[in-house]
């Protein structure tokens, strides 16, 4: 568990000089880009500000079975990553999920996402549920 604890502190520390704290407008064209559809926008906008407040950097954890959770989207290394090499679901290290490069966090998300939809994400589901966020002043001239 030490070592475990040790590489993540490791991964922080190198991951800051890539890190970076978004904002919604920031958030909002980039998955847009990425074909996530208009209607479920605000949802990713709340689950991504409940995970990690919008900070690529974020480890959440330890959960109570003792793993952690990566980056903007908080993706869990029980399951979809895996610390210090490539592996579980998405085949991918946790660590690249904390740099302020979205594509393989977002390339991980959609297939979370296929198989159990918003409630994945604990965060989704204790605040998201009812009030959503607006993202229209992001998009003054038109929607993204």
């Amino acid at each position: 568990m030490e070592f475990k604890i040790f590489l993540t502190l490791l991964a922080v520390l190198v991951a800051q000089s890539e890190a970076r704290k978004f904002t919604k407008c920031d958030v909002v064209p980039i998955l847009w880009r990425e074909g996530f559809p208009l209607a479920e926008i605000s949802d990713w906008l709340c689950l991504i500000q409940s995970e990690s407040a919008f900070n690529s950097s974020a480890i959440g954890g330890p959960n109570s079975n003792g793993s952690f959770d990566y980056g903007l989207f908080q993706i869990n290394e029980n399951y979809w990553c895996k610390v210090g090499q490539a592996g579980n679901d998405c085949n991918i290290d946790c660590n690249d999920l904390l740099d302020d490069d979205l594509t393989d966090d977002l390339k991980c998300v959609k297939k979370i996402y296929a198989r159990h939809g918003f409630s994945a994400w604990n965060g989704w589901k204790k605040w998201c549920q009812g009030t959503l966020p607006t993202y229209r002043e992001c998009m003054p001239c038109r929607a993204p």
